[in-house]
C-alpha cells in the first residue's frame, strides 16, 4: 500500500493510502450493504408508522423521530464516510465537510435525546398508567421531538461552524491536522469531554436509572396482578406495556453498547496526545453507526406490526385504498 497525495497539484494535500483492489471491493460491498440496510430499514419503519392509522400513537411518534435520525445518518453521514474510508480522502469540498461533521454530531445527539424521551414515555406508561394519556399527549410528544432536534442541531452545527471543537488549539489543528482532501472531526480535550458528557454520558446514565426504576415497578405490578383475581384485562394491558418497554429498553441498550467504545476513546484520545490509531478510531465510529442498522432488525424481531407492515409493502397490497385501516395487532 503505497501512500500518495489526495491532490497531486495542490500544496498541503493529505496523504492517500491506496488499498489493493480486492480489499477496496470488499470494503465497498460490506459498507455499502450496511448503508442500504440502514436507509431501507429505517425508511420502512418511518413509512409504516406514518401510513397505518393504528400506529399513530405518542410512543410511535418518538420511534419515528429515532428512525428518521438513523435514516439521515445513513444518507448524510454513513454514505460519504464509506467513500472517505475506502478512498482515504475527502473529495466533497470544505462546505459539505462541515455539514457532514455537523450532521454526524447532530444525529448521534438526536438519537440519544429521542431515546431519553422514549424512556420518559415508558416511565409514565408503566409507573403512572392512570395519568399516562393525560401527561403524554400528542402535543407533548411533538414538543419532545422539537426539543430533541433543536438541541441536537444547536450542538452539532454550533460546535463545528463556530469552531468550538478546536477552540484554543487552532494553531495545532491548522499546522498538524488540517490538509487538502481531509475531513476529520478534531476535538480538543475540553471539547471532547464536554460534548461527550452532554451528548452521551449524562443522558445515558439518566436512561439507565429510569429503566431500572421501570423494571422494579413492573416487577411489583406483575406480582400484585398475579395475586389478584378477575383481572384479565389488567393482565393483557400490563403484558402489552411490559413487552413495549422491554423492546425499547433493548433498543436503548443496543445504542449504549454500540456507541460506548467510541465515546470512551473520544474522551481519552486528547489526553494521550491523539495516539489512537486512525484505523481503530474509524472502526469504532462504524461500530457506532451499526446501531442505526440494527434498530429496524430489533423492531422486526420484537414487533409483529412491523413484520406485518413489511409483508404488506413487499406484496404490493399497500396500494389498496383501504389498507391504511388494516389492524396490525390486537391489544
Amino acid at each position: 500500500m503505497e501512500p500518495v497525495l489526495c491532490y497531486e497539484s495542490r500544496n498541503g494535500s493529505c496523504l492517500r493510502t491506496i488499498y489493493p483492489v480486492p480489499m477496496r471491493v470488499a470494503l465497498y460491498m460490506i459498507l455499502g450493504v450496511t448503508v442500504i440496510l440502514t436507509v431501507c430499514g429505517n425508511l420502512l419503519v418511518t413509512v409504516s408508522i406514518a401510513y397505518f392509522k393504528q400506529l399513530h400513537t405518542p410512543t410511535n411518534y418518538l420511534i419515528v423521530s429515532l428512525a428518521v435520525s438513523d435514516l439521515l445518518l445513513g444518507l448524510l453521514v454513513m454514505f460519504p464516510s464509506m467513500i472517505q474510508c475506502v478512498e482515504s480522502c475527502w473529495y466533497f469540498g470544505d462546505v459539505f465537510c462541515k455539514v457532514y461533521m455537523s450532521s454526524d454530531v447532530m444525529l448521534c445527539t438526536a438519537s440519544i435525546l429521542n431515546l431519553s424521551f422514549i424512556s420518559l414515555d415508558r416511565h409514565y406508561a408503566v409507573c403512572q398508567p392512570l395519568s399516562y394519556r393525560r401527561k403524554i399527549s400528542v402535543s407533548v410528544v411533538l414538543i419532545m421531538i422539537l426539543l430533541s432536534w433543536s438541541i441536537s442541531a444547536l450542538i452539532g452545527f454550533g460546535m463545528i461552524f463556530m469552531k468550538l471543537n478546536i477552540w484554543g488549539f487552532e494553531e495545532f489543528y491548522y499546522n498538524h491536522i488540517a490538509c487538502e482532501g481531509g475531513c476529520v472531526l478534531f476535538q480538543s480535550g475540553l471539547s471532547s469531554t464536554v460534548s461527550s458528557i452532554l451528548s452521551f454520558y449524562v443522558p445515558g446514565i439518566i436512561m439507565l436509572g429510569i429503566y431500572l426504576k421501570i423494571f422494579l415497578v413492573a416487577q411489583r405490578q406483575l406480582r400484585s396482578i398475579q395475586n389478584a383475581s378477575c383481572v384479565s384485562s389488567a393482565r393483557i394491558s400490563n403484558a402489552s406495556q411490559t413487552k413495549a418497554t422491554k423492546t425499547l429498553a433493548i433498543i436503548m441498550g443496543a445504542f449504549l453498547s454500540f456507541w460506548t467504545p467510541f465515546f470512551v476513546c473520544n474522551i481519552i484520545d486528547p489526553f494521550i496526545s491523539y495516539s489512537t490509531p486512525p484505523a481503530l478510531f474509524e472502526t469504532l465510529v462504524w461500530v457506532g453507526y451499526l446501531n442505526s442498522t440494527v434498530n429496524p432488525i430489533i423492531y422486526a424481531f420484537f414487533y409483529s406490526w412491523f413484520r406485518k407492515a413489511f409483508r404488506l409493502f413487499t406484496s404490493g397490497n399497500i396500494f389498496k385504498s383501504d389498507i391504511s385501516e388494516t389492524t396490525l395487532f390486537t391489544e
